[in-house]
């Protein structure tokens, strides 16, 4: 298994998304950040600090900052966990469930005229989800 972000909880209430994982694969030592990148605009970033003990991990964003200033009807955005040297793809792999596209479904939260949801894709990474207009 290559190293990763390994998800265990991801929490989506109240404006934020708090994601709880362990780090997979390499030393959890120093400092870390839970990094968004917009797949439409990779230089596009948005950087929070993960809290980290031992092997485990804890960061929050706020939905309302996934608002582009140019925003597409659907967006989206990968997430990783960084010290800078390496960078960890967040993702669920070290269970027996396989497809997590189709089985976990999170509620979605509003910000203005943005929907955001996060989702697992076909690789069973963690990814969100942000749509802007109409109703879901």
């Amino acid at each position: 298994m290559r190293p990763h972000a390994e998800m265990a909880e991801v929490w989506p209430r109240d404006g934020r998304i708090r994601l709880v994982g362990r780090i997979h694969g390499v030393p959890a030592a120093g400092t870390w950040q839970l990094v968004l990148t917009r797949r439409a605009r990779a230089g596009h970033t948005l950087r929070y600090d993960a809290d980290v003990k031992g092997d485990r991990f804890e960061s929050a964003l706020s939905v309302g900052d996934l608002a582009a200033a140019d925003p597409a009807p659907v967006e989206e955005w990968d997430i990783h966990l960084t010290d800078g040297e390496v960078e960890l793809r967040a993702g669920r792999h070290l269970d027996d469930v396989r497809g997590k596209k189709r089985i976990f479904v999170y509620p979605e939260q509003r910000t203005g005229d943005l929907r955001v949801r996060p989702y697992y894709t076909i690789k069973d990474n963690l990814s969100l989800e942000c749509r802007t207009g109409g109703s879901a």
